[in-house]
């Protein structure tokens, strides 16, 4: 048995922790893609149909993220684990080049508002999804390791 700290929790609950984590992500990025829609006033059926597109681009990318992550943390020997083991570094490294970037390209002035729009709505219902589907296995968690 591993030693538990305050910092250790089921690896159930790391499915948990990580859809908090994606859901808060995802609705804040959407929430930023919405408001940009609301400064290209009028938008078209083309705005739209695009934000779709990239939603389902990131969401198929995202879906094989978390059956991995879900498989990972399963995968543990340890029924007690960090609470930062949702994600392993290499998860790390992407979010946050995703952040520093995403950041940066709204702040540099480089894209229009539509791109924003379009793109921003699409990531953050991708993420949101993602972290729906992170509170999915959490739900449907058994202890023993069952193939995904």
């Amino acid at each position: 048995m591993s030693k538990r700290t305050i910092f250790h929790v089921k690896k159930r609950t790391l499915l948990a922790i990580a859809g908090c984590v994606w859901m808060i992500a995802g609705f804040n990025v959407a929430r930023l893609g919405v408001l940009s829609y609301r400064k290209i006033i009028p938008f078209t059926i083309l705005h739209i149909l695009l934000s779709v597109l990239v939603f389902c681009a990131f969401g198929f990318m995202f879906y094989k993220m978390s059956i991995k992550h879900t498989r990972r943390i399963k995968g543990y020997k340890e029924e007690f684990r960090p609470i930062w083991h949702f994600f392993d570094i290499k998860a790390y490294c992407i979010m946050a080049v995703m952040m520093g970037g995403g950041i940066w390209l709204r702040s540099s002035g480089l894209v229009p508002d539509t791109f924003i729009a379009v793109f921003y709505t699409g990531l953050g219902c991708a993420l949101t999804l993602a972290g729906v589907l992170f509170w999915i296995m959490f739900v449907l968690y058994k202890t023993e390791n069952v193939d995904l």
